[in-house]
């Protein structure tokens, strides 16, 4: 098969190089001329432009997404339009909102185009260990790219399947997203606690090696985590900020909507909110609500 590839991140390179070698074209573009040739290194074809990738391919095409959620895919779909025909297939394989896979791909099956979405899990080290991949689609579609998804998948029949109609794929990831929120938080947590009792003088590297063997908390993250106090058992110089993608707001969101209590997921997303707060006017609104009502002292910055 021939694969357009728009975006070429971590994965596309990976994809590159494992496709070419199964005798499969690839033809990558980004907006990046140095990605482009970092994956033409690799053996795949460059792309100076859309309309140039989609030269390359013979149809029917099959145009790989791999771009940030949000505008920027409803932005290169209105690009692609005129240059696409019917029958050619477009795959959104980045962490967009399912709601707005499931518009996007109304609107480009309007345009006589098919459209597949992917919900990739992975990261830097599916490059190593191959991607987890969460596919809706029509059976006829998903097979399509069935060679594509047997390559960047851990295994051919491993890591990967299709789980429903279009729109599921990116809605099972959101959800797996929220999950990664709640499992990040309860080792958090956990680590601090043993943290805090200094009486003992534990060494946290030594606990999260001892439980990566045989312990009901073992997980990949906890093998990640272990790494990561082996580099830095303090975490000294790293700022208490936590970021989030996105797909832990969604999540909940989805559960409100469902009427189905996700405490851990919501309380773990409000965690990383707190996180953020330079100046938290809560506490301070907080500490005068005490001195108000019991004369209860306030500290004073100094």
């Amino acid at each position: 098969m021939q694969l357009g590839m728009v975006g070429l991140g971590k994965m596309g390179g990976n994809m590159t190089v494992r496709l070419v070698r199964g005798g499969h074209q690839v033809v990558g573009f980004a907006r990046n001329p140095a990605v482009v040739a970092s994956v033409v290194q690799q053996g795949a074809a460059g792309a100076s432009s859309l309309a140039d990738l989609v030269r390359q391919l013979t149809p029917p095409r099959v145009v790989w997404l791999m771009l940030p959620s949000g505008d920027t895919v409803d932005q290169t779909l209105a690009q692609l339009r005129p240059l696409l025909a019917a029958g050619d297939l477009v795959v959104d394989g980045g962490n967009s909102y399912y709601r707005d896979s499931l518009r996007r791909s109304a609107l480009v099956t309007g345009w006589g185009l098919r459209f597949v979405d992917v919900g990739t899990s992975g990261g830097i080290w599916g490059l190593e260990q191959g991607y987890s991949m969460m596919v809706g689609g029509t059976p006829e579609d998903v097979e399509r790219i069935r060679p594509v998804l047997e390559t960047l998948a851990p295994g051919p029949q491993q890591g990967w399947g299709r789980v429903g109609p279009v729109g599921s794929g990116h809605f099972v990831k959101m959800v797996h997203n929220g999950i990664e929120y709640g499992l990040m938080q309860a080792y958090a947590e956990g680590f601090a606690v043993l943290q805090g009792k200094t009486d003992f003088g534990l060494d946290l590297h030594q606990v999260a090696e001892i439980w990566r063997y045989g312990s009901v908390v073992r997980s990949w993250l906890l093998e990640l985590t272990e790494q990561a106090l082996a580099e830095n058992p303090t975490l000294k110089g790293i700022e208490p900020w936590v970021a989030d993608s996105g797909e832990g707001r969604w999540t909940v969101a989805e559960a409100l909507e469902l009427n189905i209590p996700a405490p851990i997921i919501t309380l773990a997303l409000q965690q990383r909110l707190r996180s953020r707060e330079v100046d938290p006017f809560m506490e301070r609104l907080l500490a005068m609500m005490r001195n108000k009502f019991g004369g209860h002292e306030v500290k004073r910055e100094s």
